[in-house]
């Protein structure tokens, strides 16, 4: 029996040293720490923006019609952006941030994932709203995360460069009730996951060959400043596109 309590007291201790305690720091907010268990290399990070300091668009370029203006806003201990509230009658306010395309962006067959943390009020819904996007379904390939419909049900679409087919994954759950939501998109070797606040939602078998690769910049808020862009309404912070 003292054999077996000093064999579990090691094996505990060998747990604890091998644990991690991670620290998520941005410039003005910092989260607690936690404890994680090691389950990998660190992802790399292609893209990210959380529009805060001296610089806050980084690469991106505010495209605008109507009077629309890139208006940023308290979240947490930092900000974040605000897009234009709907609008049914034309001329409509329009906004989107571009970063023009890079080889970086195309992750062609490689695995990568892709999010953003959003909040959408359920009076703001519409038809279709584009978060994040790069490509376009009838002109190469595309990536995007969008959210849909009157209950703000959000999507991850992959669209490859040698099909017309649009792989779709679409959330069981609404993100469009005034809180804030974290939405990540996860290309698998053939499958298309959709996570909401952590946890998967759906999920899309894709072409283990899918090829993502375009020459179109990386839009979010939008697919263009111009009619019929699917205009996001919400407030947008934490863009992130990374590879494991």
């Amino acid at each position: 029996m003292r054999f077996f309590r000093r064999f579990l007291v090691t094996a505990l201790l060998i747990a604890l040293s091998t644990a991690v305690a991670v620290t998520v720091r941005r410039p003005g907010r910092t989260v607690p720490a936690v404890w994680m268990m090691p389950s990998g290399p660190p992802a790399v990070t292609i893209a990210r923006y959380g529009f805060e300091g001296a610089h806050p668009w980084a690469d991106l370029t505010p495209f605008t019609r109507n009077g629309a203006r890139a208006r940023r806003i308290p979240h947490g201990d930092g900000v974040a952006v605000r897009f234009p509230a709907p609008c049914h009658r034309e001329p409509c306010r329009r906004m989107i941030l571009r970063a023009l395309s890079r080889p970086a962006l195309n992750p062609g067959r490689a695995l990568f994932s892709f999010g953003a943390t959003v909040r959408l009020s359920p009076r703001d819904t519409t038809d279709g709203q584009n978060v994040l996007q790069k490509g376009y379904a009838a002109e190469g390939s595309q990536y995007k995360l969008q959210i849909d419909g009157l209950a703000g049900h959000p999507s991850c679409v992959l669209v490859g460069e040698d099909s017309r087919a649009i792989h779709v994954a679409v959330a069981d759950v609404g993100v469009a009730d005034g809180a804030w939501h974290a939405i990540s998109c996860r290309r698998g070797r053939d499958t298309l996951t959709i996570l909401v606040d952590g946890a998967p939602r759906a999920g899309a078998r894709i072409p283990a060959a899918l090829r993502i690769d375009n020459a179109m910049s990386l839009n979010l808020g939008g697919k263009s400043a111009h009619g019929d862009n699917d205009q996001f309404h919400g407030a947008l912070d934490d863009v992130w596109i990374t590879k494991p």
